[in-house]
């Protein structure tokens, strides 16, 4: 018989209030962290040397283990009685999404408006943030090494359209923008722009001494609250969605299984950064992080090389990403067979090409974990004539050695400022998640 729903409507409220404070990467790792602290995980630092203690496996360090590197984070619950050679099991999710980020040299404007460089991350939908009331947030770097999270979310910048009677034909022709000239956001007025003011600015915000801010890592975000829409409310609106979603889902999940004496596999979390240019950093899937904590949990509990590799061989990681919804506007985009719908269940992403890591097999261990918690899923691929996107799951499958499944929940407006999903679909990818981690 199937599990009953563990998380319901209330795990999609929570998401909103997650996706609200989570305007970065470092803000949602922070966020992720605190949740695991309440729910009775601990930290533990790179450079310490690790014993059974520090890595969760004796009785005065049981409990979750949690590493924060940047806007990363890998957590994990050694069950009571695991051997060294237990294998994993992953969910894999990243922080990071498209957004217009602040340039080393950040004060500029011309023709009496005081703007702010900046440059584009990843792929967004440009024209999404036009005309959009923006706040600004990240990491600040201190003289003395330390760092500061810092949120202005308030209306503080904006990226204002061409007015349609100096673009005449962009109704006709479509909007055409420039990266470097046409999205640089305005924040005030003034002739006298000068080095050091945006900086200066946000020291104050966060009630630091002037010349403290040695270093930054800013990006801006939309200022507009998630919210439910529709006839119904059945529908979710709001940024990061690609992929906090995943992220949110992902705590919840090992949450929801830390504590269990009779579990088969240990729970991991891994949330990397810098998915969106190509997970090749320090933070990134394509990084040696994830290898390096699973692998020093192995040793810190008393294994040898051959507990490691056998436990990387019966490892599996679910790689949660968000997927296209069918769109009413636009159903000739999709495969013709491929219909998945919002509110209908996670989905399955499939492509032979490995762009996305699923293979049968993988297939198998999904269907088991949703049908152990009575949620429905879907299958996706792409239409053959376009491009298809692609995940951390192949990087994590062939960087580790590690069975490897794509999934994730289908939305609208993919890389938008404001995206658009299901309210019932993210709490039915969390269930399936609790499964797939109880094994």
């Amino acid at each position: 018989m199937s599990a009953p729903h563990r998380l319901d409507r209330g795990h999609t409220d929570d998401l909103m209030t997650f996706l609200a404070a989570s305007p970065t990467p470092y803000h949602a790792v922070a966020n992720a962290a605190e949740r695991l602290e309440k729910a009775g995980f601990r930290q533990v630092s790179e450079t310490d040397a690790w014993d059974a203690e520090t890595a969760g496996a004796s009785a005065s360090g049981s409990g979750g283990k949690y590493v924060l590197r940047g806007g990363a984070i890998i957590a994990w619950y050694v069950p009571e009685g695991a051997a060294p050679h237990t294998p994993y099991r992953i969910v894999g999710a990243h922080t990071d999404s498209p957004n217009l980020r602040v340039k080393p040299l950040p004060d500029t404007g011309a023709h009496g408006w005081r703007q702010v460089a900046v440059e584009i991350y990843g792929g967004p939908l440009l024209n999404s943030w036009l005309d959009r009331d923006l706040g600004l947030a990240g990491r600040l770097t201190l003289r003395d090494g330390s760092t500061r999270l810092v949120n202005v979310d308030r209306p503080l910048l904006r990226v204002p359209q061409l007015a349609i009677h100096l673009d005449r034909a962009v109704s006709a022709e479509g909007l055409k923008l420039d990266k470097q000239r046409h999205l640089q956001p305005i924040w005030g007025l003034g002739d006298d722009v000068r080095d050091g003011d945006l900086i200066a600015f946000l020291e104050e915000e966060s009630g630091l001494g002037a010349g403290q801010v040695t270093g930054w890592d800013l990006m801006t975000h939309s200022v507009e609250a998630p919210a439910y829409l529709g006839r119904d409310k059945e529908l979710v609106a709001g940024p990061r969605m690609d992929n906090l979603l995943s992220v949110h889902a992902g705590v919840a999940a090992l949450t929801a299984v830390a504590g269990g004496s009779e579990l088969p596999y240990i729970p991991v979390l891994a949330a990397f950064d810098h998915e969106e240019n190509g997970s090749q950093s320090d933070t990134g899937a394509d990084g040696p992080l994830l290898g390096g904590i699973l692998e020093r949990s192995v040793f810190a509990r008393g294994g040898s090389y051959e507990d490691r590799a056998r436990a990387f061989a019966g490892t599996v990681c679910l790689s949660s990403d968000t997927g296209h919804a069918v769109h009413p506007n636009y159903a000739e985009r999709h495969d013709p067979t491929h219909h998945p719908r919002v509110n209908g269940g996670p989905i399955l992403k499939v492509n032979v090409n490995n762009r996305y890591a699923t293979d049968g097999s993988g297939r198998a261990v999904w269907a088991a974990a949703c049908e152990k918690a009575g949620v429905p899923f879907q299958s996706f691929v792409s239409n053959n004539s376009m491009p298809c996107g692609t995940t951390i799951g192949p990087i994590t499958a062939a960087r580790h050695g590690i069975k490897t499944v794509d999934i994730g929940v289908a939305i609208l407006s993919m890389h938008s400022v404001r995206e658009l999903c299901g309210a019932d679909d993210p709490h039915l990818l969390a269930n399936a998640l609790v499964a797939f981690l109880e094994g």
